[in-house]
């Protein structure tokens, strides 16, 4: 879980596919003020690609790239916010919120932390490091993420997830370095974005299995607001 908390399974359910495609339009529309053209605009190309590896249908990502872009008639505005908190257990997370709307996510948010605790600003912020995580498959078997960690310039890498990718890690200012490095490593990047790292992840093992079910029930509740984006967990694994 670590780097970021993903559902198990990644369940793509029509329900849960319809909260990736929103969440991926958000991205499509934020990248595309610097751009409509994916050729000459590299974070709308990445999350483009992203878009088409789950099979989002054309005319969704057209509309969303138009949208972001100014090019709809429609005006378009999502403010970025942090929510920092506990989860059940007091295992620490950060929330990554767009939405069009502050005060109805600040409501939300108080809702669903009923079950854990929601902090303040800074209050589990210290607790994790705000870096470039890229993610990336080898183009080939046996090619060293290690390496190609080295020579990208990468801080760091997990590699062994489960889907076969390498998660390379970067300060938050060379992450366009990187991911335009990565590629004559052998590596093809699916995706490149800031996040949260925790420094002090919690073991699982360290939880009943009670306690885990628990926890990841409240993370999975959280990932299913249409205002979260991204949800960073201290939870090693």
């Amino acid at each position: 879980m670590g780097a970021q908390w993903k559902a198990k399974g990644k369940d793509l359910a029509a329900n849960a596919r319809g909260r990736l495609f929103g969440k991926l339009a958000k991205d499509i529309m934020i990248a595309a003020r610097n751009g409509a053209d994916p050729a000459s605009n590299a974070r709308l190309r990445l999350v483009v690609e992203q878009a088409r590896k789950v099979s989002m249908p054309k005319e969704t990502l057209d509309r969303a790239i138009k949208k972001g872009a100014g090019l709809s008639g429609e005006a378009v505005h999502f403010e970025h916010v942090i929510y920092e908190g506990f989860a059940p257990h007091q295992v620490p997370l950060m929330v990554e919120c767009l939405t069009d709307n502050v005060n109805r996510a600040a409501s939300e948010m108080r809702v669903l932390f009923r079950k854990g605790h929601l902090g303040s600003s800074g209050s589990v912020a210290w607790d994790f490091d705000h870096v470039g995580m890229i993610e990336a498959e080898p183009l080939a078997a046996g090619t060293d993420p290690e390496l190609a960690a080295i020579e990208a310039g990468a801080q760091d890498f997990e590699p062994g997830h489960e889907d076969g990718t390498t998660l390379f890690l970067t300060d938050p200012t060379d992450l366009d370095l990187v991911s335009r490095a990565l590629p004559a490593q052998g590596f093809t990047v699916l995706s490149a974005k800031l996040g949260y790292k925790p420094k002090n992840p919690i073991d699982p093992a360290s939880l009943s299995p009670g306690d885990l079910h628990e926890v990841e029930a409240f993370l999975a509740a959280i990932d299913e607001n249409d205002d979260v984006q991204n949800v960073y967990v201290g939870l090693a694994g």
